[in-house]
């Protein structure tokens, strides 16, 4: 069972938009997830402006990979070294603890995280 950065069970992030590395709606990883997808977050505009500026447009719909597009207020399992790279350009999203895995402490401090907590 995941477990996340609280040391409890990793509880589910978002069902729509289905988000994930695996799409199964948690920000599980495992060795194939190299962007490590694992910080659940709401997303902000500023974020989102920030992402595209930075070469990763997560706003414009994919439809031919089944994406939507992410509008503010979504919740989205986000790479954690982008939401560390967020944070120190001042514009790292909220984050939803019970739903972000373990994992992303290898990248991100428990502090910047509670800190940034919904």
């Amino acid at each position: 069972m995941a477990r996340n950065v609280l040391g409890e069970e990793l509880q589910p992030c978002n069902l729509d938009p289905l988000t994930g590395f695996y799409r199964d709606g948690c920000c599980n990883t495992g060795a194939d997830d190299l962007g490590v997808h694992t910080v659940c977050t709401r997303v902000t505009a500023d974020f989102l402006e920030f992402s595209a500026s930075v070469g990763n447009d997560l706003s414009t719909p994919h439809p031919e990979f089944g994406f939507a597009g992410l509008q503010p207020g979504d919740q989205w399992c986000l790479c954690a070294p982008r939401w560390q790279e967020a944070f120190e350009a001042g514009v790292a999203p909220p984050v939803v603890l019970a739903s972000t895995h373990a994992a992303t402490l290898e990248w991100v401090q428990l502090g910047d995280l509670v800190a940034h907590a919904i």
